[in-house]
């Protein structure tokens, strides 16, 4: 049987980090940033953790279940 691929959506979107927990980019930082203010902007520049109830899916996207 051959191996299981990672889903290369996944990989690019999320990273993982030492305790196991799942990274991700914040949304609505693309464009139209002319309306937005300096703080949300500056706010959705950082990263978040990944819900826990989204966390199995994201790991069988990842093949680390």
């Amino acid at each position: 049987m051959p191996k299981m691929k990672t889903n290369s959506s996944a990989k690019k979107r999320f990273k993982l980090t030492a305790s196991g927990k799942i990274k991700r980019k914040k949304a609505f930082k693309s464009h139209i940033l002319t309306k937005k203010e300096t703080v949300q902007k500056k706010r959705l520049g950082k990263t978040a953790l990944v819900h826990p109830a989204d966390e199995h899916n994201i790991k069988t996207l990842l093949r680390l279940k």
